[in-house]
């Protein structure tokens, strides 16, 4: 499995219906399951984003797809990136000649 991070930001909708964030959170764990990805952690922050989450799942396409799926119902914008852990990260620098 790989490690994601998502970087969210609530939009106009999301703020409106702000006091529902931690149930949307935790209705977000079963829809994420059915797709094969696990939700490592859930964080809501301070600053330029509103929440970061951390997922585990089998592929890039597979983590778009929830992301798609979660930003279609309006709440939230998120930005997503591939993590790599330590021993992931030095197979990577293993391949630089």
């Amino acid at each position: 499995m790989a490690t994601y991070v998502a970087l969210i930001q609530f939009t106009d909708q999301g703020i409106r219906n702000i006091k529902d964030t931690v149930k949307r959170g935790d209705s977000a764990i079963p829809e994420a399951e059915k797709m094969g990805i696990k939700i490592v952690e859930q964080f809501w922050t301070m600053g330029a984003y509103d929440a970061v989450v951390i997922l585990d799942a089998p592929d890039d396409e597979t983590i778009s797809a929830l992301m798609l799926e979660n930003g279609s119902h309006g709440n939230v914008k998120s930005h997503t990136m591939r993590a790599f852990r330590r021993n992931e990260m030095e197979k990577i620098l293993a391949k630089i000649k």
